[in-house]
C-alpha cells in the first residue's frame, strides 16, 4: 500500500439528509449553496466530493436512511462546471440497477466534462423494494454485479468496447464521448469483509460503510495477510468516514479532530470522507478552510 500523505474528501451536505446526522440548514439547501461548497473545497484543496444514489426510497426505510438522495451524474456536472481540480465520488452507485455500458457512457461524458475527474464507488444494493421498483433482478445481483464490474473495468475510457458474458454481451458498438480516464478508479463499497475482499481482487480501493474505528483497526492488519492483498501490485486506497466532528473552528475542536484523523491513519485510512457538523453555511465554509490550514498540513 502507498505510503502517500492522507488525501481529505467531503461527505457533501444537502445531496442526502440522513435522521440525526444532518444539520437543519441542508433541510433547505440547493443549487447555491452546493455551488459555494464545491468551490470552496476545491480551492481548499479537498480530494473529492460525494453524492449517493436511491431512485425512491421506501416509506419504512427513509425512516433510517432518510429520503433524500440528489442524482449523481446531475449534481456532479453542476459541481464540475464551477470547480478546477477537485474529484466526484459516487459514494455509493448501485451497480446491479445499471447496464455497464450505460454506466461507462453517462459517467464517461461526465468524465470527459470534469477533465478526468471522475472517481466511481460502487456497490451491490441491498433495497429490494427499490430492485423490484426498477425491474431489476435482487435474487442474483451478486452474481451481475460480479460481472458488471469486470464489463465497466473493461469498457470505461474506450471507444469501442467488447465485452461476452452471462449477462451482457456487447460487440461492434461505437460509444462516443466516451472517459478520458482508461483505468478510472474504482471504489468498492459495502460492509462485509466479501466487499474487501472484491475490491482487492478487482478495483483500486475500498469504501466501506457501518465500519466502526475498533471494526476496521481489527479487520485491516487481518486483511493485509490474505493473498488477495500480498498478491497486489498496484497502490490500493482504504476510504473510511470518521463520524462527524464539531467544531473545527475553535481549538479544543482542532485537537480533537486531529486526534481523530490521526487514530483512522493509524488503522490503515488513506483517504477520508470528511463531514462536518454546522449550524449555518457559512459555518460549515469556515470549517472546511480551517481545516485546511490547522489540520490538514500535519497530515501531509
Amino acid at each position: 500500500m502507498s505510503e502517500e500523505a492522507l488525501k481529505f474528501g467531503i461527505v457533501t451536505p444537502i445531496v442526502t439528509h440522513l435522521p440525526g446526522r444532518h444539520a437543519k440548514w441542508e433541510l433547505t439547501g440547493g443549487p447555491a449553496e452546493l455551488r459555494q461548497i464545491a468551490i470552496t473545497a476545491d480551492r481548499c484543496g479537498f480530494y473529492h466530493l460525494t453524492c449517493s444514489e436511491h431512485v425512491g426510497i421506501p416509506t419504512e426505510v427513509g425512516k433510517v436512511r432518510g429520503f433524500r438522495y440528489y442524482d449523481p451524474l446531475a449534481t456532479f456536472g453542476y459541481m464540475a462546471a464551477v470547480t478546477r481540480k477537485i474529484r466526484f465520488a459516487t459514494h455509493v452507485l448501485v451497480l446491479p440497477y445499471h447496464h455497464p455500458l450505460a454506466v461507462a457512457k453517462r459517467y464517461g461524458t461526465l468524465d470527459k466534462m470534469s477533465e478526468g475527474r471522475v472517481i466511481l464507488g460502487i456497490g451491490v444494493g441491498s433495497l429490494k423494494q427499490e430492485f423490484e421498483l426498477l425491474g431489476a433482478e435482487f435474487e442474483r445481483r451478486g452474481e451481475i454485479y460480479t460481472e458488471a464490474l469486470q464489463a465497466l473495468r473493461e469498457s470505461f475510457g474506450k471507444q469501442k468496447p467488447v465485452f461476452k458474458g452471462k449477462f451482457y454481451q456487447y460487440d461492434d458498438f461505437i460509444i462516443e464521448p466516451h472517459g478520458v480516464q482508461e483505468h478510472i478508479p474504482i471504489w468498492i463499497g459495502g460492509r462485509t469483509k466479501l466487499s474487501l475482499k472484491r475490491g482487492l481482487v478487482s478495483a483500486d480501493g475500498w469504501d466501506p460503510f457501518g465500519f466502526s474505528l475498533e471494526m476496521v483497526s481489527e479487520l485491516l492488519p487481518q486483511a493485509k495477510q490474505w493473498p488477495e492483498w500480498k498478491s497486489r501490485k498496484e497502490p490500493f486506497d482504504v476510504v473510511l468516514g470518521p463520524e462527524p466532528v464539531y467544531d473545527v473552528a475553535t481549538p479544543s475542536g482542532i485537537a480533537s479532530v486531529t486526534d481523530q484523523v490521526e487514530s483512522y491513519r493509524k488503522a490503515g485510512a488513506t483517504i477520508l470522507n470528511m463531514y462536518f457538523r454546522s449550524n449555518s453555511l457559512e459555518h460549515y465554509l469556515e470549517q472546511l478552510e480551517i481545516f485546511r490550514d490547522k489540520v490538514a498540513p500535519k497530515f501531509s
